[in-house]
């Protein structure tokens, strides 16, 4: 579902990531850890196509992001670290407006957005602005307008920050039947806990490049994944 090959991105003289290539296949759960500046935003920003790359190429679905990057975002959704909503909408007009954008058909779009903002405990909230909302709120909103169009790939970039605990749950639980019913998940996360019990397999990044990736039992073997990733971060 998502094939990265030999991608390079650089930032003046700082090469961010460095020759990555990662497959991530439909119906499986990827983790992405890293530390602070490791190039995990930035890869994922480069597969969603907000940023271009100097080298290597991205493939959604077997279609190059730079060949066709239309036909691309629309099989996937992107959750950002920190969600840049639009202010002046309600919920409900935010979630209608991604809805149209995605050709959801109304009935659906409805039920979808119920279903999912109960879900989240965020149906009293839907018709404030929202610039009223707080962190938490605006997080699950954006949760909630990736998944009503029913992506073949979604990409996070710490979705669990800023969530409260049964919000966390909720997500972590529609996470894996979303993959279950052939969905592919690709995130990065500080919480490794969270990578560990819900992850099919997990890629290690450093300074921009991969230095360990597998199946959980390959990356970690005997050990914890905190353990593992302190002693390659070291």
């Amino acid at each position: 579902m998502l094939k990265i090959e030999h991608l390079t991105k650089t930032f003046g003289e700082h090469k961010a990531v460095d020759d990555l290539s990662l497959e991530i296949k439909p119906g499986e759960i990827y983790g992405f850890i890293g530390h602070n500046g490791a190039g995990k935003t930035t890869t994922l920003k480069s597969v969603v196509g907000i940023l271009p790359f100097d080298n290597g190429e991205i493939y959604i679905d077997g279609t190059s992001i730079k060949a066709d990057p239309l036909g691309c975002k629309r099989k996937i959704a992107y959750i950002p670290d920190n969600p840049d909503l639009y202010d002046y909408m309600s919920g409900t007009q935010y979630l209608n407006f991604i809805g149209g954008i995605f050709g959801v058909p109304t009935e659906e779009l409805q039920k979808k957005a119920h279903f999912y903002a109960n879900e989240f405990s965020l149906i009293a909230d839907l018709d404030k602005a929202i610039g009223s909302y707080s962190h938490g709120m605006k997080q699950k909103l954006a949760v909630i307008g990736a998944l009503i169009h029913d992506p073949k790939l979604i990409i996070m970039d710490e979705p669990f920050v800023g969530l409260d605990p049964k919000a966390a749950f909720i997500l972590k639980q529609i996470m894996r039947e979303m993959c279950d019913n052939g969905t592919a998940i690709f995130f990065s996360t500080h919480v490794l806990e969270v990578a560990e019990k819900l992850c099919d397999k997990v890629a290690i990044i450093k300074d921009g490049r991969l230095i360990k990736s597998g199946t959980m039992e390959e990356v970690k073997g005997d050990e914890s994944l905190e353990e593992v990733f302190l002693e390659l971060e070291e």
